[in-house]
């Protein structure tokens, strides 16, 4: 069904359209997190709205109670299966002192796209966005429907309300997230679970106000000390055991399969240090640095705030501290009733630590067999020449679970991002190969769908 003489020249003839588009949505500053920035999530929206429009696609921006959900879609007939592409729009911050350019100001090196959002997730959903517009141009019997999130970054906290607006979002055959990334360059991975994730913040006060040390030293409570004491008796911090009383109770481990899938993948300790600038790591072993990045549950510290932070030494006791931490779950674990353990955990150890919980998705377990799965294979071999390495994915996305609970349709996965691409990371890009080979996988895979047929 695909000419590939005439897709080549397709995606060809679309780079200078895709890279204007990436520049304008790269340049709104989506960052769902800052509430200072609703003006600019609305903006987006907007322009994305404009974006599918262009492409003759019937647009509808839906209301959920926070940042809207753009969904949009071609409709070919009711005989031909529907496939829905999910993609988010909005970013996350961009503070970081190590960029090296504006965040928001997009630049295009010779095909290489910075700026914050260019890989997560606005690069990849745009590369899906042509794809389709090439499938319904040919006049191939499928249905393609678009869902972009404005909240992924915090959570998806309204993503069931959006959809519950069937007329609009209305139920598919089958779901592709297009958010995920590959162990390496020239190694596409196709991954079939993503962890969950529960965020909680420990806050201790002990006092009204900061103090003088060397009046108040030794006999006042440091609330910084006793949050450190909290943290090391939640986690080794060297071997990255947690020692929460039933943390691995429901922890359903990776199969001896799973784990030589794995190691068929291609995966370099190496490459991974480097990629994301780390001097050693816990582990050696590629087997179990993938085992604990991909399959295992974790608990992370992420900030320690209170007392000073300026130059030099102040010599202030605290008068309170907070302790930002999360966990990575894995099947077959609830966050709600890790939630209840760390609570219980932390007021065994200080009654008086208050936890306050910060987020909350399920992990997600999908298939790596069956027929939408043998189309994704043949898709990415033909848009980029190898076939896919079956993994798992470390992080989280909450849409996924909802639209699994809601829809209980296959839901795949074909990500185009790189580890070197940055993820929440300074001086974020994307890169036209990318783009290119995945505007092949994308047609390919409508084009498998479409020879399918409706189930």
């Amino acid at each position: 069904m695909v000419n590939e003489r005439r897709l080549r020249s397709f995606v060809k003839e679309s780079r200078p359209r895709f890279e204007d588009l990436l520049g304008q949505m790269v340049e709104v500053p989506s960052i769902s997190m800052d509430s200072s920035r609703s003006g600019d999530m609305r903006r987006m929206a907007d322009l994305a709205r404009q974006c599918l429009a262009e492409m003759n696609a019937e647009v509808q921006v839906i209301e959920t109670g926070g940042h809207p959900i753009v969904s949009a879609g071609w409709i070919t007939g009711p005989e031909c299966p529907t496939v829905t592409i999910y993609n988010h729009l909005d970013v996350q911050p961009a503070e970081e002192p190590e960029w090296s350019q504006a965040p928001f100001a997009f630049k295009n090196e010779n095909g290489m796209y910075r700026g914050r959002g260019a890989t997560d997730d606005k690069g990849p959903a745009l590369t899906a966005m042509f794809a389709a517009r090439y499938a319904i141009e040919q006049g191939w019997p499928i249905n393609i429907r678009f869902l972009w999130e404005l909240e992924e970054e915090i959570g998806s906290p309204h993503f069931a309300a959006g959809l519950r607006n069937r007329s609009a979002i209305p139920r598919p055959d089958s779901v592709v997230v297009s958010d995920t990334i590959w162990i390496a360059k020239g190694r596409p991975a196709v991954p079939y679970g993503l962890r969950g994730l529960l965020g909680a913040r420990l806050i201790l006060r002990t006092g009204e106000k900061d103090a003088h040390s060397g009046v108040t030293g030794g006999a006042a409570r440091n609330p910084l000390a006793e949050l450190m004491e909290v943290a090391n008796a939640c986690v080794d911090a060297r071997t990255g055991k947690v020692k929460i009383p039933g943390f691995y109770d429901e922890v359903v481990e990776p199969t001896t399969n799973e784990i030589k899938d794995f190691l068929k993948s291609g995966f370099e300790v190496r490459h991974f240090k480097e990629a994301y600038g780390f001097r050693s790591l816990r582990v050696q072993d590629p087997a179990e640095v993938m085992r604990r990045i991909w399959a295992s549950p974790t608990f992370e510290i992420h900030g320690l705030s209170g007392g000073y932070h300026g130059q030099g030494v102040k010599t202030v006791v605290p008068g309170h501290a907070e302790l930002k931490v999360s966990m990575r779950l894995v099947p077959n674990q609830v966050p709600e009733r890790l939630f209840a353990l760390l609570k219980k955990h932390v007021a065994r150890m200080n009654p008086d630590v208050k936890v306050e919980r910060e987020g909350m998705l399920h992990p997600f377990r999908g298939s790596f067999a069956g027929s939408y799965v043998d189309c994704v294979k043949r898709a990415v071999k033909a848009g980029f020449g190898k076939d896919p390495a079956f993994v798992r994915e470390g992080g989280s996305i909450g849409a996924v679970v909802t639209m699994q609970k809601t829809w209980k349709v296959p839901i795949l996965f074909i990500g185009l991002s790189l580890p070197e691409h940055g993820y929440h990371a300074p001086n974020e890009y994307y890169d036209w190969g990318q783009a290119a080979g995945g505007m092949k996988t994308f047609a390919h895979y409508f084009s498998e769908i479409a020879k399918m047929g409706k189930a």
